[in-house]
């Protein structure tokens, strides 16, 4: 059987989190874009 890599959830969070996601322009973009659509944006 395969099992997936597991990353650390501290490192996941850091890495598409939502801070993280807000860092950058593109981040900001995606969050303001699935907020448009009307979903509720989802903290990891």
């Amino acid at each position: 059987m395969h099992y997936p890599h597991k990353l650390s959830k501290r490192k996941r969070v850091r890495k598409i989190g939502f801070r993280a996601r807000m860092r950058t322009s593109n981040g900001r973009k995606t969050i303001n874009s699935k907020r448009r659509v009307g979903r509720q944006v989802q903290v990891v």
